[in-house]
């Protein structure tokens, strides 16, 4: 379900504003992780999406040291 959001968002913003490039990323903590499955209080889950010049390696990874 975030890996299909994510890919939305990215195509939504693609659509709109017609950029050189997208670059998407969520990070999200999930109820069913904590509760249920492995149990993981506190874990984050995180997907990306790159479209345009985002696909360059040099210009993504500029991007994510950026972000974090």
């Amino acid at each position: 379900m975030q890996e299909r959001l994510t890919h939305q968002i990215l195509d939504a913003i693609q659509e709109t504003l017609q950029p050189q490039g997208v670059a998407v990323v969520i990070e999200a903590k999930h109820l069913c992780m904590m509760m249920r499955g492995v149990q993981k209080q506190n874990s984050l889950t995180t997907t990306s999406a790159f479209s345009g010049q985002f696909e360059h390696v040099a210009t993504r990874s500029e991007f994510m040291k950026l972000i974090k």
